[in-house]
């Protein structure tokens, strides 16, 4: 698919404004940024289901519990197993049983019934990890150690600083999600749309909705899996929290502020809604209220989100640019004739 090279340009100046955060600001606005990276991740991996396969979820934040806690009690109490391969195994965990979910769920159940069943899978989840007293029961787990790369028996990279451990987030943020990109510009991805679109004319036409389904979900319980893997070094405590419906809620949020239509749109809203958060978070009592009145704003303003907003923008200058060069053109025709 060939790359606009105006979106091109403001996503390599958003790469280079975001590598350069912790050089610019301070460790509370990094801590913030790379808070925002996380989210933005994990409301693409809800958007794979939501606009891509035509899923709704509502309990997405149980595969991003189950990372965070993996990630958390491996760092916590020493396992020797070294970190990327902790991630890794939060990822697979995550998918694991966004697949067991899936294939029992989506034989049964679809639309609003799929998306409660869910919602009800992270409660229990929520529930059983408050019971649980070897990761801290309802106080959660605390005091997580930052991790240290380990390159044979000499060599080793220290993540400790909140700039270093940035970075890693940043990297791997920005692999996973060009890996997500490359999916659903793939035949795969196109497959999923013709699904999210008209589930049985796609059936109809030969793909196998249900294997592409269950394949989708696992995909964005690995990918929420692995966030929640990286924000418990970064948070440095996990707590069941992270499973609550609220959490759950927060990629829905994202994405209908960014905009589904649009792949990066999820991530743009994440980035907004933590630049909301950061900026009124000094109005005592009145930060969720300013927040709510700013966000609900934003979407009655702009429906398909800022990402379709700025779109539709973009495609009205190049319109009216094309006109004026058109209008040119002709009057120079006009002028030439004899």
């Amino acid at each position: 698919m060939k790359s606009d090279p105006v979106w091109l340009s403001v996503g390599l100046i958003g790469i280079a404004l975001l590598t350069a955060t912790p050089i610019l600001f301070n460790e509370s606005v990094t801590f913030v940024v790379g808070l925002a990276l996380i989210e933005a991740l994990f409301a693409l991996s809800w958007n794979l289901l939501f606009n891509y396969t035509g899923i709704a979820s509502f309990g997405h934040a149980a595969f991003f519990a189950l990372g965070a806690y993996f990630v958390g009690a491996a760092l916590r109490f020493g396992w020797f197993i070294p970190f990327p391969i902790q991630l890794v195994c939060a990822a697979v965990l995550g998918g694991l049983f966004a697949f067991v979910i899936g294939v029992i769920a989506l034989r049964r159940a679809s639309g609003i019934h799929l998306a409660i069943l869910t919602l009800a899978v992270a409660e229990v989840l929520r529930k059983i990890i408050g019971y649980i007293q070897a990761v801290g029961a309802d106080e959660g787990l605390g005091g997580i150690p930052r991790p240290i790369l380990h390159f044979g028996p000499t060599a080793a990279l220290s993540l400790r600083s909140a700039a270093a451990y940035y970075w890693f987030i940043l990297a791997i943020c920005l692999a996973t999600s060009l890996v997500l990109w490359w999916l659903v510009q793939s035949r795969h991805g196109r497959a999923l749309r013709s699904i999210a679109q008209d589930t049985q004319r796609a059936a109809f036409l030969g793909i196998d909705t249900y294997r592409f389904q269950v394949v989708s979900f696992t995909i964005s319980g690995a990918v929420a899996g692995l966030c929640g893997g990286l924000s418990a070094p970064w948070v440095q405590i996990v707590t069941p929290d992270l499973a609550q419906w609220l959490h759950s809620a927060q990629p829905m949020l994202n994405t209908l502020l960014g905009g589904s239509g649009l792949f990066w749109g999820p991530a743009l809203g994440a980035f907004v809604y933590a630049g909301l958060n950061y900026s009124t978070r000094t109005l005592a009592g009145a930060s969720e209220l300013a927040i709510g009145c700013i966000l609900l704003g934003i979407i009655l303003l702009a429906p398909t989100g800022i990402g379709g907003a700025l779109a539709k923008g973009k495609q009205k200058l190049e319109g009216l640019f094309a006109g004026k060069r058109n209008a040119g053109g002709r009057v120079r025709q006009q002028e030439g004739r004899p």
